[in-house]
């Protein structure tokens, strides 16, 4: 598969939780970090005074396959909407920009459980390393399985 220089993703899935609970948690990205890379990354934190209530701050962490550090920052977010945009705040791994945006939004005849959208925009380096890069996409299309799977009803 020939890489893009800009790569779009979109990906959807429905949630066993109501969208405040969903919301309560995907809000802050360090629960979404652990929650769709778990022993995949280290290292996850704040940093430069980050933390889950202040727009803009910024989060670290390392992917484990290659110690790469990823550097983002929530860049807005909309806590009446349910949703929260972040980006990269330093090209890593063939990837010079990235810019994201997840979603809970209800559905209205099953009030118990949610959509959850997370749309992404990728920019790709013109030397990065095809297989590099398509580890990190690989492991971004399984993201939202794992969001659904972690709010799956016992």
């Amino acid at each position: 598969m020939a890489i893009q220089r800009k790569h779009t993703m979109h990906h959807s899935t429905i949630l066993d939780a109501d969208p405040d609970t969903v919301w309560a948690e995907v809000r802050n990205p360090m629960n979404v970090v652990k929650i769709v890379s778990g022993p995949a990354v280290k290292n996850v934190g704040w940093a430069e005074g980050g933390t889950p209530d202040t727009v803009p701050s910024r989060y670290d962490f390392t992917l484990v396959f290659n110690d790469g550090l990823v550097q983002q920052e929530i860049a807005g977010r909309n806590e009446v909407d349910r949703s929260s945009t972040y980006r990269a705040v330093a090209p890593t791994m063939g990837i010079t920009s990235y810019d994201a945006t997840i979603r809970v939004r209800p559905i209205t005849d099953d009030p118990g459980r949610s959509y959850f959208e997370w749309s992404r925009v990728l920019g790709i380096a013109d030397d990065a390393d095809p297989e590099v890069v398509q580890a990190v996409i690989t492991m971004m299309e399984n993201q939202t399985n794992s969001v659904r799977d972690h709010f799956a009803a016992s």
